[in-house]
C-alpha cells in the first residue's frame, strides 16, 4: 500500500468532523440564536407587502458576522412561503462584492434581468435600454411588489457611484403594475451619510442596527454549531471560549468565531491529533488573519490597488534608504502610476481617503507628526506581515497589469 492509499484510507478515522458544511458562511441555520429583537423588527417592517403594500426601503447596518443577511434570508424566506399562495411578491438577493456580478451598473441589471427570466448581452447595449428591458419584464411579470436585496451595498457604490441607488429607487415613478422595494446590507454604519442629499431623499428609507455580539452569545453560538459540526469529545478544555474571545475582539464577528473553530479543526486533523487544542486556534487566527488580507487586497478597487501598491514600493525603498514615508511622497508616486498604467487619476484629497481606509482596514499604519512651521505631515507605515508581502506585491502586480 502506497503512502498516498493510507492518507485517502485514513481519512475517515481521523476525522474530527461530523458536518463541515454546519461551519461554512453558507450554512443557514434553523434557528438564530441572539437575533429575535432585530428579525422581528425587519418582519414588521417588510409585513405590509404580504397585502400587496409598498414598504419603506430598508437598511441594515452592523459588523460582518453580526447576523445581518442570515436575518434578512430568514424573513424573506418566510414572507415568500407566506406568498407563495397569492402571487404578490417576488424576491431576489443580489451580493454586491461579486466581481463579472455587481461592479457595474449595467451587470448588476443584467443579473437581475436574468434572475427574472430574461436574457440581455454581457456587454454592448446602452445602459438605458437595458433599463427598459429589466422594466419591461418587471410590467409583464405577475407579482405586484419586487423585494431587491443588495448584500454589501456599499461595495456597489464604492464601485459604481451612488447614481446607480437614485436610478433604482425612480424606477418606481415610470411602473405601473409593479413597484420595488429596495433592502440594503452594509458593514459601514456612515454608509447612508456618505450619499449624494439627493439621493438620500429618493431612498426615504428605514434603517436597522445589529449590535455585535458579545463572548458569552459568541460562546453559545459556537457550542451550538459544533455540537452539530465535530463528534463526541474532540475539545480541550477552553478551546472555545479562546474562539469566542479571539472573534469578540474582532468586532463581535460570528462568521470569524466559526471560521476559527472550522480551520482549527482541519489543522488539529492534518496534524493527526485527536483532540482540537487551544494551540491550534491560535494557529487557525494567523492563517485566517493572512487569508483575510489578501482577500481584501484582491477584491480592492483599481484606485484602492494603486495606493496600496505606491505605498508598497515607497516602503521598499524607504527601507534601503533608512527614510520615513509621507503621503505626499505617496500621491507623487501614485501619479506617475496612473500614468504609466493609464488610469485617470484621483485627486490628492480622495487619495488621502483612501490611505485612511486602508489605516481603518490595519493594512497600513499612520500618524500624524508636527513639522514645526512647515506644519503636520502624516506618517505612512506598512502593516502586511513580511510572510505575506511578496504575495501581495504579486496580486497588485497581476491586477494592475504591471
Amino acid at each position: 500500500m502506497s503512502k498516498l492509499d493510507k492518507i485517502f484510507d485514513s481519512v475517515n478515522e481521523r476525522s474530527l468532523f461530523k458536518d463541515k458544511q454546519v461551519l461554512q458562511s453558507n450554512y443557514t441555520p434553523e434557528n438564530i440564536p441572539h437575533r429575535d429583537e432585530q428579525i422581528e423588527n425587519v418582519a414588521s417592517i417588510l409585513a405590509p407587502a404580504l397585502l400587496g403594500n409598498k414598504t419603506s426601503n430598508l437598511f441594515i447596518y452592523g459588523a460582518t458576522g453580526t447576523g445581518k443577511t442570515l436575518s434578512i434570508q430568514h424573513v424573506t424566506n418566510e414572507l415568500s412561503k407566506r406568498a407563495s399562495e397569492n402571487n404578490i411578491l417576488r424576491i431576489e438577493y443580489i451580493n454586491c462584492k461579486l466581481k463579472k456580478v455587481a461592479d457595474t451598473e449595467y451587470r448588476i441589471l443584467a443579473e437581475l434581468i436574468r434572475k427574472l427570466g430574461g436574457k440581455v448581452p454581457a456587454t454592448g447595449l446602452p445602459t438605458d435600454q437595458v433599463y427598459l428591458k429589466f422594466l419591461d419584464i418587471l410590467e409583464n411579470n405577475k407579482e405586484k411588489l419586487f423585494i431587491l436585496i443588495l448584500d454589501e451595498i456599499d461595495q456597489a457604490v464604492k464601485k459604481i457611484n451612488d447614481e446607480f441607488l437614485y436610478n433604482f429607487t425612480r424606477l418606481n415613478s415610470e411602473l405601473n403594475k409593479t413597484q420595488i422595494i429596495i433592502v440594503g446590507i452594509s458593514n459601514d454604519l456612515r454608509f447612508l451619510d456618505s450619499l449624494d442629499p439627493r439621493v438620500r431623499s429618493s431612498l426615504s428609507e428605514e434603517e436597522l442596527v445589529f449590535p455585535p455580539y458579545n463572548a458569552i452569545q459568541l460562546q453559545d453560538i459556537l457550542r451550538k454549531r459544533a455540537d452539530k459540526a465535530f463528534k463526541d469529545g474532540v475539545f480541550n478544555e477552553g478551546v472555545i471560549a479562546k474562539c469566542a474571545a479571539y472573534a469578540a475582539r474582532e468586532h463581535g464577528d460570528a462568521r470569524r468565531a466559526l471560521d476559527l473553530l472550522r480551520v482549527a479543526g482541519e489543522i488539529a486533523e492534518r496534524n493527526s491529533s485527536n483532540k482540537i487544542k487551544i494551540e491550534h486556534i491560535d494557529q487557525a487566527n494567523d492563517k485566517i488573519e493572512r487569508d483575510k488580507i489578501l482577500d481584501i487586497i484582491e477584491t480592492g478597487t483599481k484606485q484602492f490597488q494603486m495606493v496600496l501598491y505606491s505605498i508598497i514600493e515607497l516602503v521598499n525603498r524607504s527601507n534601503e534608504k533608512n527614510k520615513n514615508i509621507f503621503t505626499g511622497d505617496i500621491f507623487d508616486y501614485y501619479e506617475n502610476l496612473c500614468r504609466k498604467v493609464n488610469i485617470d487619476c484621483l485627486t490628492q484629497r480622495r487619495v488621502s481617503d483612501i490611505i485612511a481606509e486602508l489605516d481603518m482596514l490595519g493594512l497600513i499604519n499612520s500618524r500624524v507628526i508636527s513639522k514645526g512651521r512647515h506644519g503636520r505631515m502624516r506618517e505612512i507605515k506598512l502593516a502586511i506581515p513580511d510572510k505575506i508581502k511578496g504575495k501581495s506585491k504579486e496580486i497588485l502586480e497581476g491586477s494592475l497589469g504591471l
